[in-house]
């Protein structure tokens, strides 16, 4: 099977962002023709203040009808028969916003729903300052779920620096193991693909990281850059499939014989004695 990772520079704008979006996937499943496709973080609205992102979010309960966005994604995963992981999206629920991946089947059913856990409050060396708790709700569970011959396993950006989540999700079972971002180009220069080889070669799992490009605005109009740079792993840690800052899609095969003679090969599990 064919994976690809998508990658644009996206703003507040939402339906503007839901066409780019439309326009990058038709474009890789007409090139490349993958099985699954996996999109950014927040790529349907980044940036903005709390009111704008409330706007963009979407009720995802199951007694209401999909938003743009969700229904987007299900339709997107139905027409081309793919496996469909949409990076994440707003979610509200009682007027509290949340950071949230979803997953979506060939036929269209969603398979997965994951809320970030870990929350982006950092300042930067440069002394940028991020308090993503003050917008989002974290989430507390961690989701592993079962699509063809694949168990995948699901993150948000952040989550990255946190091993013990990606130790869990391989307990789990999670052979590939998504890391939608927005990641600051100021980290990401210094951080973003050793900390992804990091967690392929510790998890021995496919890592598929889409991530967000260029400059959005925050809610005091400051300019703010991410990286972009989005990358497929292969469990041994070595990029397979990556972007530079352009806008676009990239593409590989997962080989899930290598991932089993990895695994067979260096018991990491079996070894474990501390944790």
């Amino acid at each position: 099977m064919r994976a690809t990772v998508i990658q644009f520079e996206a703003g507040v704008d939402k339906a503007a962002n839901i066409a780019t979006a439309a326009t990058l996937i038709d474009q890789a499943v007409a090139r490349d023709q993958p099985g699954l496709i996996s999109l950014p973080e927040m790529w349907t609205c980044l940036g903005g203040d709390r009111a704008t992102k409330l706007v963009a979010a979407e009720t995802l309960t199951p007694r209401q009808a999909l938003g743009p966005a969700a229904a987007f994604l299900r339709d997107t995963a139905r027409r081309h028969a793919i496996t469909l992981h949409g990076g994440s999206i707003g979610e509200v629920e009682d007027g509290q916003l949340f950071n949230t991946s979803l997953v979506f089947g060939p036929d269209g059913a969603e398979l997965a729903r994951y809320r970030k856990i870990h929350m982006f409050d950092v300042t930067t060396p440069s002394g940028e300052g991020y308090r993503e708790s003050r917008l989002f709700g974290a989430g507390s569970t961690t989701v592993t779920v079962q699509c063809a011959e694949f168990r995948l396993g699901l993150s948000i950006c952040y989550d990255l620096r946190f091993p013990e989540l990606y130790l869990t999700l391989r307990r789990q079972g999670a052979e590939l193991i998504f890391v939608p971002s927005a990641f600051t180009a100021e980290t990401g220069r210094d951080h973003w693909e050793v900390l992804l080889r990091a967690r392929a070669i510790e998890t021995q799992s496919w890592i598929i990281a889409a991530a967000t490009t260029g400059r959005h605005y925050d809610a005091q109009g400051r300019a703010r850059e991410t990286w972009g740079h989005s990358m497929i792993i292969d469990p041994w840690g070595m990029p397979r499939a990556a972007l530079g800052a352009e806008a676009g899609f990239a593409t590989a095969e997962i080989d899930m014989a290598q991932l089993a003679r990895i695994r067979g090969a260096m018991p990491l599990l079996q070894h474990r004695r501390l944790v």
